[in-house]
């Protein structure tokens, strides 16, 4: 969908989606609770990447940033960093934003201990994968703020994404998904209802149909996932307009 590229994961393929809802966050936190390793690894599956990518526009080197990002993940339970979040606080993004750049403020501390969170970690980056990513990403005057606020925008609407197509698999309309997840992205370049009718042995009538009911879907499937990651009261639909413009660059 919005992802511009392949965009492979370190660590194995998540069984659930990974959009993050507070409370997997305020699990993770807790140690003692069951979930917590597997809300954990979610946290870390998804979100390693636009915290990755800022510390590279901060001009860490490519395995310092995924050194810092791993270990980051380490303090997040080492610190009790996760046991402040609190959702009345507002959005999950800029929380852990706020976190990551109080770990790189101090680095030059951990670069006196005997190595970087104590030599423990919770997943492995593959420094090519993150590179791979990180050359599509803009190069001229975006700030590291905006290049990470662009990744967590598109990391959201690419799960949005797949729990769409998951839910059209399951139907048995894995081709009516496929020929029009266009018309959730393309505007005025979409193709024409007849077009894709034909292909699919459908009257032009039916797809408009069912073009109508899958954006239906999607938006509410992104109200949900946004919902899940803002304070009780954040407007949801400004959340949504945020990032929409981050992944222009034009907004954080």
């Amino acid at each position: 969908m919005h992802t511009e590229h392949p965009s492979p994961s370190p660590v194995p393929h998540r069984a659930a989606f990974a959009t993050t809802r507070w409370s997997v966050v305020l699990a993770a936190g807790q140690r003692s609770s069951p979930a917590a390793d597997d809300a954990l690894a979610t946290l870390c599956q998804t979100y390693w990447y636009p915290l990755y990518a800022f510390a590279r526009r901060r001009g860490y080197a490519p395995e310092d940033a995924a050194d810092l990002t791993q270990s980051f993940f380490v303090s997040l339970i080492d610190k009790g960093f996760l046991r402040t979040a609190d959702q009345q606080r507002g959005r999950f993004r800029s929380f852990l934003l706020t976190v990551f750049k109080r770990f790189l403020s101090h680095e030059h501390e951990r670069q006196q201990t005997q190595k970087r969170g104590g030599g423990r970690s919770l997943f492995s980056i593959d420094v090519a994968v993150g590179e791979q990513r990180y050359q599509y990403e803009p190069t001229d005057d975006w700030t590291p703020e905006k290049i990470y606020a662009r990744r967590w925008a598109l990391t959201l609407l690419d799960d949005v994404m797949l729990r769409l197509e998951a839910e059209y698999q399951q139907k048995g309309k894995a081709d009516l998904f496929a020929q029009c997840k266009i018309y959730l992205t393309a505007g005025t370049l979409a193709p024409a209802h007849a077009e894709v009718a034909e292909k699919l042995a459908m009257t032009p009538a039916a797809i408009r149909v069912a073009v109508h009911r899958l954006r239906q879907r999607y938006k509410e499937l992104l109200q949900e996932a946004v919902a899940q990651t803002i304070g009780p009261e954040e407007s949801i639909t400004e959340e949504i307009t945020r990032l929409r413009l981050a992944v222009r660059g034009g907004g954080a």
